[in-house]
């Protein structure tokens, strides 16, 4: 018999998944996986199909691809997964079981995942012209590569993952690009300084012109009202005919107010706070992907902003919410990023905080480990898929630095 769930009445209901990004498509793959075969209502506030978002800062915006589509429409029909398009959540009543809707509809439900995902953040006080750019879906990298086709220069404010992805998409589309980051290194505040200014190398080799340590004072404008450049915190200036604004993002949990489902605090990362399986203050109520800030082994909530992620999350909270033996491997998490011929990949949880030993760099490709208290934390490499994934064991067992040291 297939598992069901049962709304606080001791009723049979559906279970509504409001975010139809990656996190939100994996879970209800999971459902069905464990063998749920009751109703299982997904939605998303975008018109399209659920879609891949990794590709956008690369291959789509490069011109490479025009589909990121996850499934096609007959995988939601086979799957009998009750894909509401163009549907936006602006609140939930927890006690009647309830999602409002923006058209003034509403949605009962016996569980609720979370999977709204993140918006991006702007920058306040900046004047409002043609030619800025944020990128979070697929609408924004539409966009972004209809002006890219006939830009010369471009600005990139931010060097975090997707800065980089961007200034080294520009750079292969011909494009002059300046990257700003007010922070010492790109990615520093992710895999520290030391890994950071190899990055940095990597860029500036490309051709970037990457000012580290310098802030954005404001735009400027020409006479229709279209961004021309910017004027830096240092008082210098750039000619830009696009702007790509990447300082980072906050989940998106406004529509949760008033709804007593406990949240992060946003000095924290902010995002629904949820147990190590997805679970969330109110009964009934779960949370996964970027979104959600699981309990991790360290005792801490913590949101992770991984595509990997994502499935992870979904597998080990279908179990839970049915009943099912979750997974018992190890999990040792997993990114990537790619850059130019390059790419970047990390094991474990690395860290601005930990110690890193760089144990291989040829100029453009490397490994680093890093550790805390000698024991090994993960692993970074650029251009170095082998030895990143052979690290993987090791990580899951917490061994000690000094066993990798010299074995790269």
């Amino acid at each position: 018999m297939s598992p069901s769930v049962t709304d606080a009445n001791g009723h049979t209901g559906p279970i509504v998944i409001v975010g139809a990004g990656l996190a939100g498509l994996r879970t209800a793959e999971e459902l069905r996986r464990a063998g749920y075969e009751g109703e299982v209502i997904l939605v998303g506030d975008e018109p399209r199909l659920p879609y891949d978002r990794p590709p956008l800062s690369k291959q789509f915006v490069r011109g490479e691809t025009d589909d990121t589509t996850l499934r096609p429409a007959e995988f939601f029909a086979e799957k009998r997964i009750d894909l509401r398009r163009n549907t936006v959540a602006v609140g939930v009543d927890t006690a009647a079981r309830q999602v409002a809707l923006a058209d003034g509809g509403t949605l009962d439900y016996a569980q609720l995942i979370i999977a709204t995902g993140l918006r991006p953040r702007r920058l306040p006080g900046l004047p409002d012209l043609q030619g800025v750019h944020v990128l979070r879906g697929f609408a924004d990298a539409a966009a972004l590569r209809d002006e890219l086709s006939s830009a010369g220069t471009a600005l990139v404010v931010g060097a975090g993952f997707i800065g980089c992805e961007l200034a080294a998409s520009f750079r292969a589309s011909g494009v002059a690009v300046a990257l700003i980051e007010p922070q010492p290194t790109p990615l520093a505040s992710v895999l520290g300084e030391q890994v950071g200014e190899l990055v940095a190398r990597m860029h500036r080799a490309e051709g970037v012109d990457l000012r580290c340590g310098t802030g954005l004072d404001t735009f400027l404008a020409d006479d229709a009202d279209r961004v021309r450049g910017a004027r830096l915190s240092d008082g210098s200036e750039v000619a830009a005919d696009l702007v790509v604004i990447g300082v980072g993002s906050r989940p998106v949990t406004e529509w949760l107010a008033d709804s007593g489902i406990a949240l992060a605090d946003p000095a924290a990362g902010g995002g629904v706070l949820a147990d190590e399986v997805g679970r969330t203050s109110v009964d009934g109520v779960w949370a996964v992907g970027d979104v959600a800030a699981w309990l991790h082994a360290t005792g801490q909530h913590k949101r992770v902003e991984h595509w990997t992620n994502a499935g992870e999350q979904a597998k080990l909270l279908a179990c839970a919410l049915l009943g099912a033996e979750p997974p018992t491997a190890a999990r040792v998490p997993y990114f990537w990023s790619d850059q130019y011929d390059v790419k970047i990949q990390a094991l474990g949880t690395p860290s601005a905080a930990d110690e890193v030993d760089i144990v291989s760099d040829d100029g453009r490709k490397f490994l680093a480990y890093y550790h805390q208290d000698g024991n090994l934390t993960g692993v970074v490499g650029a251009g170095m898929t082998s030895q990143v994934m052979k690290v993987r064991a090791k990580i899951a067992a917490g061994a000690p630095v000094a066993e990798l040291l010299g074995t790269a």
